[in-house]
């Protein structure tokens, strides 16, 4: 990677990104207990999940790129969603929100850009409540989520087990 500073532009995700966010959310299916997802994904199980996001709604996806040391092509350096909270009609004004960078793309403000963008395109839409559950521990997810104004309203006690233990979720939540 080259020493200077490299522009990161934040835009909503696109189909061709598909294979990107692919191998990026993998990652973490295989390296971490950040989801619980036990088994990788192919681009095309994950196809209907891109397409449940459009540009518009309060269901969205943000992607941050960086463009390479020619300037040509963007090399996708995260992403984050907004999602339904539960499927029941009466949860349509909440939303539950994630954000995954790749694996050399922390400490490096990439989430916070992408939650800034997210918030920007979700304050038109009739949303009351965010929600976040972050898999414990995991002190730079809190720290995001508490810069955006999260609180931790509870944590599920071991509700979770990958890779032979099991994991708490603590769950965080913002008015909007």
């Amino acid at each position: 990677m080259p020493s200077g500073r490299t522009e990161v532009q934040v835009r909503p995700g696109v189909e061709s990104d598909l294979d990107a966010l692919v191998a990026i959310y993998n990652h973490y299916v295989r390296e971490t207990p950040i989801t619980f997802d036990t088994t990788v994904f192919t681009p095309e199980e994950r196809r209907p999940w891109l397409l449940s996001h459009p540009e518009d709604g309060p269901y969205r996806l943000m992607v941050a790129t960086e463009a390479d040391s020619t300037g040509n092509s963007q090399r996708i350096l995260g992403y984050a969603t907004s999602g339904p909270h539960r499927p029941k009609p009466a949860y349509a004004t909440s939303v539950e929100l994630t954000v995954y960078l790749a694996p050399d793309a922390g400490r490096r403000g990439i989430g916070t850009l992408l939650y800034k963008a997210l918030f920007d395109a979700l304050a038109g839409e009739d949303l009351h409540r965010a929600y976040a559950g972050i898999a414990q521990p995991n002190e730079a997810s809190v720290r995001l989520h508490e810069r955006f104004g999260f609180r931790h309203i509870g944590t599920f006690r071991e509700v979770g087990r990958k890779f032979g233990r099991y994991w708490d979720v603590a769950w965080y939540e913002k008015d909007l």
